[in-house]
């Protein structure tokens, strides 16, 4: 198949399954990674860069987490973890 063919099929494609063509092309560029140009490094973070900033945007299912609502248990300032003698120092 051709580079031509592959990019105008894109646009049809679910966005699940360009992830899974763009993470099986990052993959195969890692696997040949000592052979790349300075550019190609370029653009192979920039991909990445772009994938990441895709994951981290309001709503994506990275963030998913952050939005659930409950105690805090970390945070408590009432709570002395270390002195209430459930820490066992070793």
């Amino acid at each position: 198949m051709e580079i031509k063919a592959i990019l105008q099929a894109l646009p049809s494609l679910s966005i699940s399954d360009r992830l899974k063509i763009a993470e099986s092309a990052l993959q195969l560029v890692l696997q040949e990674k000592h052979s790349l140009t300075k550019d190609e490094q370029k653009q192979q973070l920039t991909l990445a860069a772009m994938t990441a900033i895709a994951d981290y945007v309001p709503g994506s299912e990275l963030n998913i987490f952050s939005d659930l609502e409950g105690e805090d248990f970390c945070d408590d300032p009432d709570e002395d973890f270390y002195n209430s003698g459930t820490y066992v120092q070793r």
